[in-house]
């Protein structure tokens, strides 16, 4: 029996993931929480899996953590991982995301545990694309545009920097954009879901706001993309560095346009200047081959499932 250490657990991804593993019968699950995290993503599990508190950005509340668990593998998810927040509160972003993995390596060092740890890194680190360099390999360069992106390069080179110097076997994963139920209000999709549920209960003038909807983004249903972290430990080779995603684009504007089909309500839209970023990405599209050579990993939930099924998670809300 496998002992699997989830940091982030009441998260979106962290939940999800939790949901996957109690699927199987090879592990035993210990999450980590903060005293004021949100705890209904994981209520529905919570007796089932040992939650531990610790905060990551504290190097003895960690270190005191993965000694009491000894974990054989670590799903690193915690994170500040909303973009727009990271321009208002870079330090908060940075030190979170950063510190908070330090610690995590440094502990397992120096307790010299022999574990596998994956690393939730993104494809906000690719950042600026030219048209020339799409489908992004692992190769391309990285050109970060937010300070969250930015803390994501931090990790991930990190990441490889203790594989190299200190044998801390980590997989780093960049995922790009993954949606589904649970999914936090703040991010693009669930927001138009949210929106939407809410014109059709009523609770708000027939009219969805939006931002930039020119932008695209390679989308994954979160149930796959967890499936491939739990995948990157199982066949990933240390110290490498992984693209997940779907390899197809979707302008946001057709995301919306497809939640809105899923609607009988007459819907306006209008666009909020608050909504537009600094500066955005115009298209992230991926290249999953070397992840899927190496795991036989394939996402196999259509996206027009994963809208409808977060529209139905706003819905029953």
């Amino acid at each position: 029996m496998r002992r699997v250490l989830v940091t982030g657990v009441t998260g979106f991804a962290g939940s999800h993931l939790v949901d996957y593993m109690l699927t199987r019968d090879d592990c035993q699950i210990f999450g980590i929480q903060r005293w004021r995290s949100r705890t209904e993503n994981i209520e529905h599990f919570a007796d089932r899996i040992t939650l531990l508190e610790c905060d990551l950005r504290d190097a003895t509340s960690t270190r005191d953590t993965i000694d009491q668990v000894r974990p054989e593998w670590i799903f690193h998810l915690a994170a500040q991982s909303y973009v727009p927040t990271s321009w208002s509160a870079p330090t908060e972003s940075l030190t979170t995301n950063i510190l908070g993995q330090l610690n995590l390596f440094e502990a397992v060092r120096k307790l010299d545990l022999r574990c596998r740890i994956q690393l939730a890194c993104s494809s906000e680190e690719y950042g600026l694309v030219l048209p020339t360099e799409v489908p992004i390999k692992e190769t391309n360069p990285l050109r970060p545009l937010s300070p969250y992106a930015v803390s994501k390069v931090a990790q991930d080179m990190l990441g490889y920097q203790y594989w190299m110097s200190w044998k801390v076997d980590s997989v780093r994963t960049r995922g790009f954009n993954h949606e589904g139920p649970r999914r936090g209000p703040v991010f693009v999709a669930s927001d138009f879901a949210k929106q939407i549920a809410d014109i059709e209960k009523g609770r708000k003038p027939p009219v969805v706001q939006v931002g930039n909807l020119a932008s695209k983004r390679d989308f994954t249903d979160v149930r796959d993309m967890v499936r491939a972290y739990w995948l990157a430990l199982e066949k990933g080779e240390p110290g490498e560095v992984y693209n997940i995603c779907s390899g197809v684009a979707w302008s946001i504007q057709k995301v919306l346009d497809t939640l809105l089909s899923f609607s009988s309500a007459r819907i306006e839209i209008k666009q909020d200047p608050v909504r537009l970023r600094p500066s955005d990405v115009p298209l992230l599209l991926g290249d999953n081959s070397k992840f899927v050579r190496a795991t036989g990993w394939q996402s196999e939930i259509p996206f027009e499932r994963t809208l409808r099924d977060m529209l139905e998670h706003w819905r029953a809300r």
